[in-house]
């Protein structure tokens, strides 16, 4: 089967126009990536926020002692250690940038900001939480970070604020 290679306006057999299927596909490539980490970070959000045990400083399942028990197997434990300081005022502070950037991402909303603190969310728990699973792929941290990583450098084009406030922008000029 050959492909042709048409201009703006043509269309020969098997070429992708300028309206064409693979045109629409990557438009919209990245909508269930950011239905995802944006659903995934939302409940994440939610989920700690409504956990009471998990606010605490002490006590199974709280935060505090989760980062006492990552302290020396993390790779960073001058970051858990800051963390131990003020383990209710952190797990807050996760909680609610889960929260604030599941929202962003799902709405599109400044969306590569969130997209950058939904990877620096995951790198830091990769670094500290995730950094003794073994072998390190069974850690979900470092595959969300990845996963950030092309709506980082793509943002959020399609069914976005970001992509209407950029409409409204061109329109005004």
């Amino acid at each position: 089967m050959a492909y042709g290679f048409g201009t703006a306006g043509t269309r020969a057999y098997g070429t992708n126009g300028p309206r064409g299927w693979r045109h629409s596909a990557s438009r919209f490539a990245l909508l269930p990536l950011r239905a995802f980490l944006g659903i995934t970070f939302v409940y994440a959000g939610l989920d700690k926020l409504t956990d009471s045990a998990f606010l605490s400083a002490s006590g199974t399942g709280s935060i505090g002692e989760l980062m006492r028990a990552v302290r020396d197997s993390s790779a960073l434990p001058w970051l858990v250690d800051l963390a131990l300081k003020a383990p209710e005022g952190f797990g807050y502070a996760i909680a609610l940038g889960e929260l604030l950037v599941g929202i962003g991402t799902l709405l599109g909303l400044f969306a590569r900001v969130a997209a950058v603190g939904g990877a620096l969310i995951s790198l830091s728990l990769w670094l500290t939480v995730s950094w003794q699973t073994t072998p390190y792929y069974y850690g979900n941290d470092l595959a969300y970070l990845m996963a950030w990583l092309p709506l980082v450098l793509a943002g959020a084009t399609v069914f976005s604020l970001d992509a209407m406030r950029a409409l409204r922008r061109r329109r005004t000029l």
